[in-house]
């Protein structure tokens, strides 16, 4: 049975709880809006299944393809898929290609209340939700449950994730067949807090006297080199800041687990790792002269 001490050893990828035969595990948020496991002792079999899944650990379970990093400057050959993404669309080039074979992609959308949360897409329609970057810990539900079940029935799933997450449902599938599996994590700085994210729009329509109707995390309006959030208002008003950008460099609102990541090396727990490709102008090549966005 999980008996948490120090909570920067839960990730809160959802591994336990999905893993549970008797449903004793819950994840329940703390105050900044991080989930952690919660066992129901009534229900509790002492099977610690939840104990084997757990891959947040030094020794953690790795891609199968973990021969060292080929690692390529990508950008998307339609310059509106670079501009509507925010580095250089190579996870619209990569789910464009399961959803054309007729897979599945899971990935992270914004919901109505604009905080993130893994979604299952089976048309490029559902998928483009899941463009843009969301600077806080995506909720995943039953996520790994639905993707062993694609999986079951023969489909083509592409997963992408942070690598902690891609690392839980990794162990959590355990002996299912991961033949037709992608694994896709990004580069990660730290997942910040939810409570503080919702706290923070509380404040801005507060100030603006307006209700938020879309919000950006990254907007490319000054670049992409440049980091500021945007939100758009009832009315057609954007406001373009950077305090939560400010906040989350600061790293004082990240996930306790994030200062212990295991996973800030080359061997990664996914088949392809994206990012943003800072440095490129080094390389010699001006891909990314207009400063619109290069994928790592």
């Amino acid at each position: 049975m999980i008996e948490l001490k120090d909570r920067a050893d839960c990730c809160g990828c959802t591994a336990c709880a999905s893993i549970c035969p008797r449903k004793a595990i819950t994840m329940e948020e703390d105050a900044l809006g991080f989930s952690y496991p919660h066992v129901d002792k009534s229900k509790c079999i002492s099977c610690e299944l939840c104990l084997k899944v757990c891959n947040f650990k030094e020794d953690y379970l790795r891609s199968e393809v973990a021969i060292g990093p080929a690692c390529f400057a990508v950008r998307h050959r339609d310059i509106q898929q670079v501009v509507r993404s925010r580095s250089g669309a190579a996870f619209v080039a990569l789910s464009d290609a399961v959803l054309e074979r007729g897979g599945v992609v899971y990935g992270v959308a914004l919901n109505a209340h604009f905080l993130a949360e893994h979604k299952r897409a089976e048309s490029k329609f559902e998928r483009d939700a899941f463009r843009g970057s969301k600077y806080i810990q995506s909720y995943l539900g039953n996520t790994f449950a639905k993707v062993k079940t694609d999986l079951s029935n023969g489909r083509q799933v592409l997963f992408s994730g942070t690598p902690c997450q891609v690392a839980g449902l990794n162990t959590f599938l355990g002996k299912t067949d991961k033949s037709n599996l992608i694994l896709v994590d990004h580069v990660c700085h730290g997942v910040p807090s939810r409570n503080v994210w919702k706290d923070y729009m509380a404040y801005v329509e507060e100030k603006a006297g307006k209700r938020i109707v879309a919000v950006n995390f990254r907007d490319k309006d000054k670049g992409w080199k440049a980091h500021f959030e945007s939100f758009t208002f009832e009315n057609g008003e954007k406001l373009i800041a950077n305090s939560f950008t400010y906040l989350f460099y600061l790293h004082i609102m990240l996930r306790p687990s994030c200062k212990k990541c295991h996973f800030c090396n080359y061997n990664r727990p996914s088949d392809i790792t994206i990012g943003d490709f800072w440095g490129w102008e080094r390389l010699g090549i001006d891909i990314n002269a207009d400063d619109k966005g290069l994928s790592l």
